[in-house]
């Protein structure tokens, strides 16, 4: 299933390094430097950025060389991705040295924030365009057996529809609001992260906010289904007795449906203002639906698969 890493797309790897090495520093950052942003440490955002850059990466790196059509295209389109989310996160990451916001500051009076806010507007951009170029070369062409296509195709899929969500929230909710740096300095924000409380957080290790809905939610879990489904069809890989392709199709298939639904449940929270942290009756009920139908679904795959073992 999986190619030597040494084969996978060079610049993307490239990426992967200097994201794990921000990450790195980025940790260290956290542990001497006591400056903070809004009450969390500058540091949080390079070292989120350059976890799921070095992830999201990672896999893609990986993809692009199962690419049987229009291979030379997906590495050019794999070059870009690199380039333009090594851009985005370096501009984060200066920004943070500077104790400064990265993402949402209207202070274009100082060159570098003006730089950095660009960086970013078109970094997004570049990156979504990019993304969309990738999921149509990889939805059009087979890269492995039933279950591989199906986690990539749902994977590439959902992690789109993750880079929208936030896109779509950031046009139809503007919160514009005065903040003060980790300097002292008062800064104009043209937008936020939250529905309800666009500067929410302390949720532990993420950050996410505890006090209304967060975009960043469905955000990272759309970002990440495809890494999550190549895992769970490399377990499926490993059962002895899942022994035909297309058992395994069907049980990644079902685990794609059901990952489908645990970003609209989350996606549906955020967009009703909602905590992550604090689900009402009525998300905890969708929730149980998603598991649920998962499960009953995935044991009638595996039942019929033993009986006709």
């Amino acid at each position: 299933m999986f190619s030597p890493w040494k084969q996978w797309h060079r610049p993307l790897m490239t990426n992967v390094t200097l994201m794990i090495g921000l990450a790195l520093v980025a940790g260290i950052g956290l542990l001497v430097d006591h400056r903070t942003l809004l009450d969390e440490s500058v540091w949080v955002k390079p070292l989120k950025f350059g976890f799921a850059f070095a992830v999201y990466s990672g896999t893609l790196a990986w993809l692009l060389t199962k690419l049987h059509k229009a291979a030379r295209f997906g590495w050019w389109l794999g070059t870009a991705f690199a380039v333009a989310a090594t851009v985005e996160v370096a501009g984060i990451t200066v920004q943070a040295a500077r104790g400064t916001f990265s993402h949402f500051n209207s202070n274009l009076s100082d060159p570098i924030n003006q730089a950095t806010t660009q960086a970013f507007t078109y970094g997004v951009a570049a990156l979504f365009l990019v993304q969309l170029a990738i999921a149509g070369l990889v939805l059009f062409q087979r890269t492995g057996d039933r279950a591989v296509v199906t986690a990539v195709r749902a994977g590439i899929a959902l992690a789109t529809g993750g880079m929208l969500v936030p896109v779509y929230w950031m046009v139809t909710e503007v919160h514009p609001r005065m903040v003060t740096d980790a300097n002292g300095q008062q800064v104009q924000m043209y937008q936020g992260h939250g529905i309800g409380d666009p500067d929410g957080h302390g949720m532990p290790i993420t950050h996410w906010s505890m006090t209304g809905g967060d975009f960043r939610v469905p955000h990272f879990v759309g970002l990440h289904g495809i890494t999550v489904l190549l895992l769970v069809t490399a377990l499926v890989g490993r059962a002895t007795w899942l022994r035909t392709e297309k058992v395994r199709g069907r049980l990644v298939r079902v685990a794609a449906l059901g990952y489908t639904g645990l970003f609209a449940v989350v996606a549906w929270q955020a967009g009703r203002g909602q905590s992550l942290a604090h689900p009402d009756a009525k998300t905890l009920i969708a929730l149980a639906a998603v598991v649920l139908c998962t499960a009953a679904a995935a044991t009638a795959v595996t039942a019929n698969a033993r009986r006709h073992d």
